[in-house]
């Protein structure tokens, strides 16, 4: 082999990039100590973007499609030394590629619950979770702001730097729109359109295209989750007075099937009463004023505040009302036995 054959070898005439995995944003060509030959050809595959840096400095952005290197692809080149000896002589730039395809289930999550100031609630300390996917756009951008001259970027590195964005963001929305968290919990698409719309600028400035955000979950601590389901429970539990004439008017058939029949029922409301006067003539001076009937009011029957008294307190045996709530509902019942 010639010398001169050899020398040519040792120029870089094809340019290309083949991904050979996932998870790789920027890659700089390996060129090492060899130079790109004048007229090479510059291969860019769908899904990248090619970009020639020159003494430090961009000189050309390449979209997919097939280059060759002359003055009239790469207009830096007529600035170069000996670009004009018989069009053969070589150069030296740096070519970094970029994957723009998508990168898909990048994950975003709260490590610590996020403090903030609740309508129902007051102060709350929340949690949320979710998914997002982006592309790289701009590679000039992604060049000059993110990637530099290292010689890979990957997705990896950048995780950490986008996930404290989304959640930055996402806690400036929830403070800014003084919506209830349960509010929040029950329509998590608007949440994720609008926390996208807050955050497509920010991609924007490191060369990136938030393609799709979503808020999987917004959850609050056990210890405030237990006073919420206490809250769903009390709103299961509704009117109470209807609560109760409902349980009446269901016991009726069945206990007209009994011994005694709808006569037993009225001796039972009779006793009943007289026990509930007298406890409540006991306790009368200590209720407040709000509990005692209005005039020519009919208290209730004495079973039906039985009844409620009962299914109230199996609330209590399962934890959806406490105590201090079931002590307090109780002399309510029993104040309107007067």
């Amino acid at each position: 082999m010639a010398l001169m054959d050899f020398i040519k070898k040792q120029f870089i005439d094809v340019i290309h990039w083949t991904e050979e995995g996932d998870g790789l944003l920027a890659t700089r060509y390996p060129m090492q100590d060899m130079e790109i030959q004048y007229g090479a050809q510059l291969t860019v595959r769908d899904s990248q973007i090619a970009v020639f840096v020159n003494e430090g400095k961009i000189a050309d952005v390449f979209a997919p499609g097939l280059y060759t290197l002359t003055t009239r692809t790469l207009p830096v080149l007529t600035y170069l030394k000996n670009w004009d000896k018989l069009f053969e002589s070589p150069f030296k730039s740096d070519v970094y590629f970029f994957s723009t395809r998508l990168q898909l289930d990048r994950k975003w999550g709260t490590s610590n619950p996020i403090t903030l100031r609740d309508q129902d609630f007051g102060m709350v300390r929340m949690r949320a979770f979710g998914i997002y996917s982006y592309q790289l756009n701009d590679a000039q951008k992604f060049y000059s702001e993110i990637s530099g001259t290292r010689a890979e970027y990957t997705v990896e590195d950048l995780d950490g730097q986008l996930r404290n964005l989304v959640i930055s963001s996402m806690t400036d929305l929830f403070a800014e729109s003084g919506v209830p968290f349960i509010d929040m919990a029950a329509n998590q698409d608007e949440l994720s359109r609008a926390l996208k719309a807050r955050l497509d600028a920010t991609f924007a400035r490191y060369g990136l295209l938030l393609d799709r955000l979503v808020v999987q979950n917004v959850s609050l601590p056990e210890e405030l989750q237990k006073v919420l389901d206490t809250r769903i429970g009390m709103n299961m539990i509704g009117d109470l007075g209807r609560y109760t004439q409902y349980q009446v008017a269901s016991s009726i058939p069945l206990a007209a099937q009994n011994e005694g029949g709808i006569a037993g029922i009225g001796a039972g409301l009779g006793a009943g009463l007289g026990i509930g006067q007298t406890m409540t003539a006991a306790m009368g001076s200590a209720m407040p004023a709000a509990m005692v009937p209005a005039a020519g009011a009919s208290p209730p029957a004495a079973d039906e505040v039985v009844a409620t008294l009962e299914k109230l307190h199996a609330l209590v045996g399962k934890g959806v009302l406490s105590q201090a709530e079931f002590d307090a509902k109780k002399a309510e019942l029993l104040g309107k036995l007067v």
